[in-house]
């Protein structure tokens, strides 16, 4: 198996989670205030979203190499 298509394999699952979730969402830990040896630590969750057009476009240059690692 080529690396072409080990990248598209890869792109196509990448694209379809995409499109099944939409996005994804993280927990940052930041320090608001520092006292001495006091700290208030904040945490905040941050959702970045993935847009259609990105996993779509994903999942056609995946299937794109695909299929041009097979004509070779």
């Amino acid at each position: 198996m080529n690396s072409a298509k080990i990248v598209g394999i890869i792109l196509i699952v990448l694209g379809g989670l995409g499109l099944a979730y939409g996005g994804f969402s993280y927990t940052k830990e930041t320090t608001k205030a520092k006292l001495g040896s006091l700290e208030l630590k904040v945490q905040e969750q941050e959702t970045v979203n993935v847009p259609l057009i990105v996993s779509a476009g994903s999942i056609a240059v995946g299937i794109f190499l695909l299929v041009a690692g097979k004509t070779k």
